[in-house]
């Protein structure tokens, strides 16, 4: 068997950051250092920077530059949405609607704002591929409803949400959408006008860009309350000295995402379907966990293999330099199963034994052949030392 060394099959966690994104930053490191709040003509070129980054994400989502407000992360964005519109809108009503399958930035904020602004949450289910059901939104809103945050695409399941709709039925009924879009911007082309969106949160370190910045889609004439004090930052919204390097690499790797994707897009299907099929060929009781190949995102992969754990699955590929997860890298050290695939109705052992393969620019037929090689071999190695496993 053939030796390849660093599968990386983690994109969903985190991407390295692009070498001319890395070049992008770094005169703002040591060069172009001046603080943008400042007025001598140095700070100018440190502004400039921030704008043009704000400007080359509006143009990746077809938004006005002036609706592209930069954070810390996209988990900031998510608090800073439904937390800001909360505080802005509790006089309307108290409600929000929010599925079973969010990333944790969303549901522990909602369990936040249950606590202690006596926020009512509907938490919607999904049906067996993680997709929400439109007549179970339109159920659940009522005249206190004042938000809806339903995720474009599922970080461990790939599943895309009819966002569309989502944002169309919310816009009828006078209602804020918000999408938390970290795992989709990368990989999809997304237009704000079209799908109805009126706040949406990304982050840099999904898209090739650095770590530590993301930011918030806030659709013009839309209030939110601020949700960082102290100065007069992001137009007055969002205080603190601005990330310069990081906020011109989050822009510069939007707009070389936008340009690439017409070819990266196929082109990870392609590989995405590969795997898959392979798979399912040759572990026996592979399931295959989210929506079909055409409603999934195109980098990822998920599945469960009865019998097996999932954490001594990632060590034995890991032994064999292949790099994946079991979903959420923000969960990982959890010993309960995921929310999300319980949500879609496995078992505790069929969650515990999930493993979730995301692929990005990196990844190649050969890394794809690897794993075919390899993985087959290890889910039955471990199958015949499980004592639950039953050919």
């Amino acid at each position: 068997m053939r030796t390849v060394k660093n599968v990386y099959l983690d994109y969903a966690a985190t991407t390295p950051v692009d070498p001319e994104v890395f070049e992008a930053m770094s005169p703002y490191f040591t060069e172009t250092f001046g603080n943008p709040s400042s007025i001598y003509s140095f700070s100018s070129r440190s502004r400039a920077a921030i704008e043009k980054a704000r400007g080359q994400a509006a143009a990746a989502l077809n938004a006005l530059p002036e609706e592209i407000f930069f954070t810390g992360s996209g988990t900031e964005a998510d608090n800073w949405a439904l937390k800001g519109a909360v505080k802005k809108l509790r006089s309307r009503g108290g409600h929000i609607i929010t599925a079973k399958i969010e990333h944790h930035a969303i549901l522990h904020t909602c369990e936040y704002l249950e606590k202690n602004e006596g926020v009512k949450v509907t938490y919607l289910p999904v049906d067996g591929e993680g997709r929400i059901r439109m007549e179970d939104l339109e159920a659940a809103m009522t005249d206190e409803t004042i938000l809806v945050s339903v995720m474009f695409a599922n970080n461990e399941i790939g599943t895309i949400q009819p966002v569309k709709a989502i944002g169309e039925l919310c816009r009828e009924r006078g209602v804020l959408f918000h999408t938390d879009a970290v795992q989709a911007a990368a990989l999809l082309d997304i237009d704000v006008r079209e799908l109805s969106i009126d706040m949406m949160s990304i982050s840099a370190h999904k898209m090739y860009g650095p770590k530590g910045v993301g930011a918030l889609y806030l659709r013009k004439g839309v209030k939110l309350e601020n949700f960082v004090h102290g100065g007069g930052q992001e137009r007055g919204r969002r205080a603190g000295t601005e990330n310069i390097a990081g906020i011109a690499g989050m822009g510069f790797a939007m707009e070389q995402m936008k340009a690439r994707l017409p070819r990266e897009k196929p082109r990870l299907c392609a590989l995405r379907d590969r795997l898959i099929d392979g798979i399912l060929k040759a572990v026996p009781r592979a399931k295959l966990n989210g929506a079909a190949k055409d409603e999934r995102l195109p980098n990822n992969t998920n599945f469960s293999f009865i019998g097996i754990e999932g954490e001594t699955l990632l060590l034995d590929l890991d032994a064999k330099g292949i790099y994946a997860s079991s979903g959420s890298a923000c969960t990982s050290g959890s010993l309960d199963p995921s929310h999300v695939l319980m949500a879609i109705g496995l078992t505790h052992e069929q969650a515990h034994g999930s493993l979730r393969m995301s692929m990005g620019r990196h990844t190649t037929d050969e890394h794809v052949d690897y794993v075919l090689e390899t993985l087959p071999d290890i889910v039955a190695k471990r199958r015949e030392m499980s004592p639950i496993w039953e050919a």
